[in-house]
């Protein structure tokens, strides 16, 4: 009975390894997922801020062409 006891915890040592080293794992992957989709949120970011300039820009513009519409339409 004394062999049985002194495998246990050879066993239990065994998978609290085991199941160590697959956390490990996990977390590196998790971690690896999380770094891009880190850094996709950074370039949409990005993307949105280029967006909003141009829709001022294109709220401006079309401003502009009014104004000059308003000019040609008064000079007939």
């Amino acid at each position: 009975m004394t062999e049985a006891l002194r495998k246990i915890p050879v066993a239990v040592i065994a998978a609290l390894a085991v199941q160590t080293v697959g956390g490990l794992v996990w977390a590196g992957g998790a971690a690896a997922r999380i770094a891009t989709l880190e850094e996709q949120v950074g370039e949409q970011r990005l993307v949105a801020e280029r967006l909003a300039r141009l829709e001022e820009q294109s709220l401006a513009t079309r401003a502009a062409v009014e104004r000059v519409e308003r000019r040609l339409e008064g000079a007939k």
